[in-house]
């Protein structure tokens, strides 16, 4: 088989073998929880039945489709996603079935939709819960009898792809609230799969940060940037709410932040750590609205620079990027609110 890069490789029968290939389909974890995940994908893989994923937001659902994917029968076939949320009903067939010349106004060519770009692989439906009541007529449609036909034609064709849906939400307590048809999510759940969130999976925090700095540092030239032992008891205290999506951006920014020391430290975790989480300043009601928000404004301008320039170590350069404006304006407010940039430096005397 060929991993999501291409690369060949082949499914071993060990736990050792497995954790191999898992961690080439960037699906990284010892945690009893998240190996009951692999195991039900390894499983999955071999049948050819509907699979619907269930997890919160960042826990990593479409890297868990594309591996029972790229594990079974149809792995030298094509892999396609779709974000269901992203489809506006009046284009609804014509996307998944295609359409042929002069089916409609600006139909000026045969087009091909997303199944017959799928045929003989899997199509990937992200975000399930947010299609339309047509969106969900027309695929519970096309799951009944597997075929379908393009817009303004007259053939019909036979859909060979394998469905594999995500979601985010629980689907039966939204179908009990008649936000999702029954009869659809019956077709699509055959085979459930619970990606777990990253706080239930103990152990798995540092072990995926020490992963996405590996990562950066075969991307990077120079002296590679290490992951310090006191960030540990940080990463495994906070409770990450983005999943593992969030602790890669951490990851990520930290790589930049730590540029000069090639040294993450990361004393706790929560917030943003240019500021944001900062307590704003309490109001008095004798105070005109005008002068406390332009005095909240002042203290929320000044706090937020004096971190940042912290964390840039004085660098305007990187500061511009990270906090999103221009230099000029980054030196207009450091003057404003008397910060010598030279003090985060070391260049002051």
């Amino acid at each position: 088989m060929k991993d999501i890069h291409g690369a060949s490789c082949v499914l071993p029968a060990s736990e050792d073998g497995a954790s191999y290939i898992f961690s080439r389909l960037n699906l990284i974890g010892t945690s009893p929880a998240f190996r009951e995940a692999l195991e039900a994908i390894r499983n999955f893989a071999s049948f050819d039945a509907a699979v619907l994923i269930q997890g919160e937001t960042g826990t990593g659902k479409e890297l868990a489709a594309r591996a029972i994917h790229y594990l079974g029968p149809r792995r030298e076939m094509p892999f396609v996603p779709v974000n269901c949320g992203a489809i506006p009903d009046n284009l609804l067939e014509s996307e998944f079935f295609g359409h042929v010349r002069g089916a409609f106004t600006d139909a000026k060519e045969t087009r091909h939709g997303l199944i017959k770009h799928a045929c003989g692989g899997t199509l990937f439906l992200d975000e399930i819960e947010a299609m339309t009541p047509r969106a969900q007529v027309t695929l519970l449609r096309f799951l009944q009898d597997k075929d379908y036909r393009p817009v303004g034609g007259t053939n019909v064709i036979a859909g060979d792809v394998r469905i594999i849906g995500s979601t985010n939400v629980s689907l039966r307590a939204l179908a009990k609230k008649g936000g999702f048809r029954t009869d659809l999510l019956f077709r699509l759940d055959v085979l459930p799969l619970h990606v777990p969130a990253l706080r239930h999976r103990e152990g798995d925090v540092v072990l995926l940060a020490q992963h996405f700095l590996e990562r950066l540092n075969r991307q990077q030239e120079g002296p590679p940037t290490v992951l310090h032992p006191s960030s540990a008891a940080a990463l495994n205290a906070y409770p990450w709410p983005g999943n593992v999506r969030e602790l890669e951006n951490l990851v990520q920014r930290e790589f930049v932040l730590s540029h000069t020391t090639r040294v993450i430290k990361i004393p706790s975790v929560g917030g943003d750590s240019l500021g944001t989480d900062l307590e704003p300043p309490a109001a008095s009601s004798n105070e005109a609205f005008r002068a406390a928000k332009a005095r909240a404004v002042s203290q929320f301008e000044k706090q937020y620079f004096v971190e940042l320039m912290s964390r840039t170590a004085g660098n305007i350069s990187l500061a511009s990027r990270l906090s999103g404006k221009d230099r000029s304006d980054i030196t207009r407010l450091l003057r404003k609110h008397g910060i010598d940039r030279r003090e985060f430096t070391g260049e002051s005397g």
